[in-house]
């Protein structure tokens, strides 16, 4: 992970004069670019890092800049330390203990109970409640190979239920939501791909290597996209689920209708997505309006209900 990386080489460059970006490559097994862009963010953070080129070149912090455990505030560390956590509890490995070690290297013994104390106030857990005990497994195989650049085989599902069977290369890690997503260049579909960890099965590591270069980034913000799609409808709710109505909408769309009911403008897209979050509502939501969003609702009601007719 990023910030581990940028906190070992800070340590490295505390015990060292000078080191070469290729060296604090090929200790951290990424390529010197990636390494041009740490130094960077290093000195972002306030701590001088110069180059120096020709014979013996290198980066180093610079000579009359002292670092001490103080560098850092509580808030600081304590951040490190949340985001550390959260991401050790979905995926193990050695670097995030590490990590973790160093971190807590920097606390002076004075300010321990302190930093402890603001590091527990929010508590992140990446865990799911329940759902593919795939998850976590399937995590550390994709890890694994973004971090050796090796090619992943699996089936996966689209949102149909088609399976096909891909071949890919990892390039990212997303977590989206609740939901954990990994970008790569999927050879079947000769282009990048998003695909989503829940549809994925007989996840496999291949013995075949690839060359990282330049990729795509996945669009993970479609705000602006969903708002030009969407449309209002006119929903009316129980107050059992108005905490859940209020996933999708703001206070301001939810309106009073006596002492049991609201009456929601409700974003909505016409597909399967949108009316079966409608329905996850059960008998606590009725469609008002518009009018042919209400027949559908009541035709999709029928369909299930015919399936259970006849039955015992």
């Amino acid at each position: 992970m990023k910030i581990d990386r940028l906190v070992s080489i800070i340590m490295v460059l505390l015990d060292k004069k000078r080191v070469g970006a290729q060296e604090l490559a090929d200790m951290f097994e990424v390529s010197p670019r990636t390494i041009y862009r740490d130094i960077d963010a290093i000195n972002m953070a306030g701590i001088p890092v110069r180059g120096a080129s020709g014979v013996g070149g290198g980066y180093e912090i610079m000579e009359n800049y002292k670092i001490d455990r103080n560098v850092f505030s509580a808030a600081d560390l304590s951040a490190i330390l949340m985001g550390l956590s959260s991401l050790s509890n979905m995926i193990r490995g050695e670097e995030l203990v590490n990590a973790l070690a160093k971190v807590k290297s920097f606390i002076p013994a004075d300010r321990a109970k302190d930093i402890e104390l603001k590091s527990n106030q929010i508590a992140v857990d990446l865990t799911p409640w329940m759902g593919s005990r795939n998850t976590q497994p399937y995590l550390e195989m994709i890890k694994t190979a973004l971090q050796e650049s090796r090619l992943l085989s699996f089936e996966y599902e689209d949102r149909h239920g088609n399976k096909t069977t891909r071949t890919a290369e990892p390039y990212q890690l997303v977590l989206k939501g609740s939901h954990w997503y990994w970008q790569g260049y999927c050879h079947k579909r000769n282009d990048f791909r998003l695909f989503k960890l829940s549809r994925i099965s007989n996840l496999h590591i291949q013995d075949e290597f690839f060359t990282p270069g330049e990729y795509q980034k996945p669009q993970l913000e479609f705000a602006d996209i969903l708002s030009s799609m969407q449309t209002r409808i006119k929903i009316r709710i129980h107050k059992s689920v108005r905490e859940r109505v209020l996933d999708y909408c703001t206070d301001e769309q939810i309106f009073p209708d006596g002492d049991e009911h609201y009456i929601v403008s409700f974003p909505f897209i016409e597909n399967d997505y949108y009316y079966n979050i409608l329905f996850s509502f059960g008998d606590k939501c009725e469609c008002l309006e518009p009018l042919h969003i209400r027949t559908e609702m009541r035709r999709r009601i029928q369909d299930i209900a015919a399936i259970y007719e006849g039955g015992k």
